[in-house]
């Protein structure tokens, strides 16, 4: 990789990456699995391409975390703090990296571009009204830039 977008890592420090391109698309995800394992209201997580992500410093060990889908989650972890720094969903397997956005350096950078499984949102979080919002999931087709769409087939081609 040759430029760089931003860099990231774990609360520790002893896991240092890179990004060296812009997200494709950000979620801020709502659904419960994503409560519990943030401990949080919501996880943010910004779609790279994982040939765009490269391990600077450290080691990491995956986590496989079941999902409602029935396809696990991989969930990238310092194995000296646990902080998840990027997971793997879905059938995009290990191609596409979802880097939690407050793993980055520079998090004030990433915005969501989407709220998902807004059903399971808690009630006191207002959503923003010039952001889509959506019960469950969404199709990419319907939402996505066209940049991004055409970077995500190419990870499936």
């Amino acid at each position: 990789m040759s430029d760089v977008w931003m860099d990231g890592g774990c609360i520790c420090g002893d896991v240092r990456y890179r990004v060296s391109a812009k997200p494709m698309f950000v979620h801020c995800c709502h659904c419960r699995d994503c409560q519990r394992l943030s401990g949080s209201a919501f996880a943010i997580n910004a779609m790279v391409e994982a040939t765009n992500v490269d391990l600077l410093q450290g080691k990491t060990e995956t986590i496989k975390v079941p999902s409602p889908s029935g396809i696990s989650q991989l969930v990238v972890r310092c194995p000296n703090c646990k902080t998840a720094v990027w997971s793997h969903y879905g059938l995009a397997k290990e191609k596409i990296c979802f880097m939690r956005a407050g793993t980055l350096d520079d998090p004030d950078q990433v915005e969501p571009d989407i709220h998902i499984f807004t059903r399971s949102k808690l009630p006191w979080f207002k959503l923003p009204d010039d952001k889509p919002a959506v019960e469950d999931f969404y199709e990419y087709d319907e939402l996505w830039p066209a940049e991004s769409l055409a970077q995500r087939n190419a990870v499936f081609k």
